[in-house]
């Protein structure tokens, strides 16, 4: 018991129960005078004892209005007071339990038709059933929203006057969740390309033309939607005439995250999101998972477009993954946080005054007008960075060809950098979860590919090693590591992120026991988690039951599930001739046709996977003299063929699948290209190759 908060008779108001938490978020609340709970029976049975309601609140460590709620309201003691005496209280950490958040998140929105968030504040019975809830509130009524004691003084009286009616809301509530089901899909129901169409549609009227990006601000990358229209250009290019408008769409919006304060100009990396249309000031929290995706875009519209800018952002890209983000057991960490010493973006902004004394007066002159110094202050009376000047205009005013200028921005943003780095940092919460590490695979996999870059593989097969030695026990995963170890069943992203970063890492070298992992993660999926109308829930069937069992086709911050199963089984299916997943592939776009056809932009990953099934991967097998199957693997990284898998095996290489060992080589190297179950005859030239694949 922590002893700082003890009534008037010298016995504790609270029990700290967060103290020994795994999840660091949970220990920033551990000295909260707030008498927490974690997510547990214990918590649920004292509410059923006290016959109070249950107060759940839901955030994260880089949440910044989580920390203003906090600050606000659970470190005040007379709140508090309201809180202990009149709830019981549980604190969960929404990156480790996405089943519980995401369950709530739907009830929120269900009971209050609003939008959903962190901080979620959500009020239940002592059976686990919402009845009211909100995001952020403040301490005294602002902005439309009451203040949080008044509210938590008002729920406690309707949770007395009406406890009968609650416990009564079950099967209401069971019948709200599951009219949100897909529903079964038709017997004769055919697939075809319409909803690519469709989505490809919708991007177009929702796309902002000035800055990129779709809707207004707030303004999030959306990397699902930009892959959506890169993959879209690329299969125009068969025709005539081929969709420049989705490439134009794609690289405007990756051009201008790219020069926005969005992206740390110094440090490289992505924050969270944009508060304004022109992605010029974000919330300075930087997750992996955005970074992760984001990583593996920019790698792949550097292929498309041939445009070094995207080539260089995903290089600092992944270079900031690996200097700030990999653990040394070789894990990715989950978050900085927004805020450093006490206030949200201190760690990145900058006095002019500080910018002109740390740098030599010609770097100055030209980093100053380039990232907006010469403008009026953009963030609370402080500069933060974007790139206000094209390079091209700015260099020709200061007398300078294109190298040299940015021979002086590189050497100005290094000091910078240096300066930076002396600063109070931002937390960084060191939980290592395994569906982020394995889109932090397939992103430093995809990057290192396009950039022909041995560091950023070197870092995916360390974060490989780690989810094998750490996350894998027993024949199944766990989602999380952190500071009491491994732990907590592992949900269907986990599996499936992991099987696709797996793959991914196989177009660099392949081993043939990761293969085989990625059909051991694949082979839990269908064991535990298949739902009998197709498709997967997100947990598996011995998980803890909640109130529901989530079974999702839509991309939110991650992609969904499901698509990447999808598209991991129809990849899995064709290169190892396995037909129990290429069924269960279309399985999953089946049960998705419902909410795909009604929204498509929403569902671009499972897009990607319907394209696939329509028209089937291309698989490229080579087999040869390591040296030389190198050199073919350069020559075909440099395009961008995202329906394409590209996988060598030296010719003296044992253990391979059978499907991979039945194609011999036939000299320095030789060429195995399939179309789905289809493969054509060896090949011999790098030419001839080249030439099969354009047909």
């Amino acid at each position: 018991m922590d002893s700082r908060h003890l009534t008037a008779h010298g016995t504790p108001r609270y029990t700290n129960r967060l103290i020994a938490a795994a999840s660091p978020y949970l220990r920033q609340h551990a000295h909260n005078p707030v008498d927490w709970y974690p997510w547990d029976d214990e918590a649920f049975r004292r509410a059923r004892e006290l016959n109070r309601p249950v107060h759940l609140s839901i955030g994260y460590a880089a949440c910044h209005w989580c920390h203003v709620l906090a600050a606000e309201s659970f470190e005040d003691e007379a709140t508090a007071a309201l809180l202990n005496e009149q709830f019981v209280n549980i604190k969960v950490d929404r990156e480790e339990r996405p089943d519980v958040d995401r369950i709530y998140q739907i009830a929120q929105q269900m009971l209050t038709h609003g939008p959903g968030g962190w901080p979620l504040t959500m009020f239940l019975t002592a059976e686990r059933l919402p009845f009211f809830g909100g995001t952020y509130f403040p301490p005294e009524p602002r902005h439309g929203l009451p203040g949080f004691p008044d509210l938590l003084r008002r729920v406690a009286e309707y949770y007395a006057a009406h406890r009968e009616t609650l416990d009564g809301q079950r099967e209401a509530l069971a019948a709200a969740f599951a009219s949100i089901d897909p529903p079964a899909a038709q017997a004769d129901l055919v697939l075809g390309a319409e909803p690519l169409e469709a989505a490809r549609a919708g991007l177009e009227r929702s796309f902002d033309a000035r800055w990129g990006g779709f809707g207004g601000a707030p303004k999030f990358p959306h990397p699902s939607s930009i892959e959506r229209l890169l993959r879209h250009w690329r299969a125009s290019a068969q025709h005539e005439p081929p969709d420049l408008k989705a490439l134009y769409m794609a690289g405007l919006t990756l051009t201008r995250m790219a020069e926005g304060g969005i992206h740390d100009a110094l440090g490289g990396g992505f924050c969270r999101y944009s508060v304004d249309e022109r992605w010029g000031i974000p919330h300075f929290e930087k997750m992996l998972y955005d970074n992760a995706w984001l990583l593996g875009v920019y790698a792949d519209a550097y292929r498309a477009s041939g445009d070094e800018l995207y080539a260089a952002v995903a290089r600092d890209t992944g270079e900031w993954m690996r200097r700030e983000m990999q653990s040394a057991e070789g894990g990715f960490y989950a978050s900085l946080d927004a805020d450093s010493d006490g206030h949200e973006g201190s760690y990145y902004v900058w006095d002019r005054e500080e910018v002109r004394a740390t740098l030599e007066a010609d770097e100055y002159a030209a980093f100053a007008p380039y990232y907006g110094l010469d403008q009026r202050p953009n963030f609370e009376g402080r500069w933060h960075l974007y790139v206000a000047r094209a390079a091209g205009p700015l260099a020709a005013e200061l007398g300078l060809q294109i190298a040299p200028f940015a021979a002086r921005l590189e050497s100005a943003r290094a000091k910078l950098l240096a300066v930076r780095e002396r600063r109070v940092r931002p937390a960084r919460d060191e939980k290592i979860l395994t569906a982020w590490n394995g889109l932090a695979i397939a992103g430093l996999a995809r990057a290192a590919h396009a950039l022909q870059c041995e560091s950023l593989e070197a870092s995916a097969s360390r974060a490989l090693s780690f989810a094998q030695r750490t996350l894998w026990r027993d024949g199944r995963l766990a989602a999380t590591d952190s500071a009491g170890g491994a732990r907590l069943n592992a949900y269907l992203d986990d599996y499936v992120f992991l099987a696709d970063g797996v793959l991914e890492l196989q177009q660099l070298r392949l081993r043939p026991s990761e293969l085989r992992f990625a059909c051991e993660l694949m082979d839990v999926v269908l064991r535990h988690f298949a739902a009998g109308e197709g498709g997967f829930y997100f947990t598996s069937d011995d998980h803890e039951p909640l109130l529901h069992r989530l079974r999702t086709f839509a991309d939110e911050a991650l992609p969904a599930g499901n698509a990447v199963a999808a598209r991991v089984l129809l990849r899995l299916g064709y290169l190892l001739g396995e037909s129990r997943y290429l069924q269960a592939a279309e399985a999953i776009v089946r049960a998705g046709w419902a909410p795909l056809t009604q929204h498509p932009q929403s569902h671009a990953t499972l897009l990607n996977a319907l394209e696939e099934l329509l028209d089937p991967p291309e698989i490229v097998i080579l087999r040869g003299e390591p040296d030389t199957l190198r050199a073919w693997q350069r020559e075909l990284s440099r395009l961008y063929a995202p329906r394409r898998l590209v996988l060598a095996a030296a010719a003296d290489a044992e253990d391979l699948p059978p499907a991979i060992a039945a194609k011999p080589a036939r000299g320095a190297a030789t060429a195995y290209l399939c179309r789905g179950s289809i493969c054509g005859e060896p090949i011999e030239t790098l030419a001839a190759l080249a030439e099969a694949l354009r047909s």
